[in-house]
């Protein structure tokens, strides 16, 4: 099973050498970040730390898409995960591990789910916001979706088989990019899991999400609106 990472950066230069550094190089074929429109040296610094490094358009869900078209087009398997180093790529092998089996087509990190004790979600590495959003959206897609599998979390963090990927359709460009992928995997009926990960404080920066009080009203908007939208279409 080949393997491609894709990690999306923003102005994550305190962060993302770090993070391409923590890859587990054994098992994966490349770590692609894309460099969504940084002014800082993330590009410079991740090129330097290993990876390949190809630019996007502003927009996370532009930044992921390109990210997988650029990937080896001998690549199985597309895991994603943040660059702001609170992901923690030590779990990359947990993800790859249903859908090495045959298992499953979508695995997904969890930071709220249930867990060992012994996994931590760092203090302070969610704001209440965040964690009422992951409760929030997955009782609404329970409630649509009442006989499919049932979110706990919006991580980031995820492994996709890429036929399964291909198959979506993904359309949104934005920070809803994520929600849309959980969503059109239910109305696709996707083999889905989410496997409980620990969670750190980001490694350094400003969250462009969560950083402020509008950046965390645009992207909770944004969000919603992706949820209304993509539920109501027909498939």
């Amino acid at each position: 099973m080949r393997v491609s990472v894709i990690i999306p950066a923003l102005n994550e230069a305190e962060s993302i050498g770090f993070v391409v550094g923590e890859m587990p190089w054994s098992l994966i074929d490349e770590c692609i970040v894309v460099d969504n429109g940084s002014t800082d040296d993330t590009a410079a610094i991740a090129i330097a730390a290993g990876a390949r490094v190809i630019t996007a358009p502003r927009g996370y869900g532009a930044a992921c898409m390109d990210g997988a078209s650029a990937a080896l087009q001998t690549s199985d398997v597309l895991v994603f995960l943040d660059g702001d180093g609170a992901d923690i790529a030590a779990h990359i092998p947990d993800l790859l591990a249903p859908i090495a089996r045959g298992e499953m087509d979508l695995v997904l990190g969890t930071r709220l789910g249930p867990r060992p004790a012994t996994l931590k979600r760092e203090k302070g590495s969610m704001l209440a916001s965040q964690i009422f959003a992951g409760w929030f959206v997955g009782t609404l897609l329970r409630l649509r979706f009442p006989r499919k599998h049932r979110y706990t979390d919006m991580c980031a963090f995820r492994a996709i088989r890429r036929t399964a990927l291909n198959s979506l359709g993904m359309k949104e460009r934005t920070y809803g990019w994520n929600l849309e992928m959980q969503i059109r995997a239910l109305q696709k009926g996707l083999r889905i899991t989410e496997i409980p990960v620990g969670y750190r404080a980001r490694y350094g920066g400003i969250s462009k999400v969560s950083g402020d009080f509008r950046a965390s009203l645009k992207a909770a908007q944004r969000i919603l609106e992706v949820l209304l939208r993509v539920t109501a279409e027909k498939v």
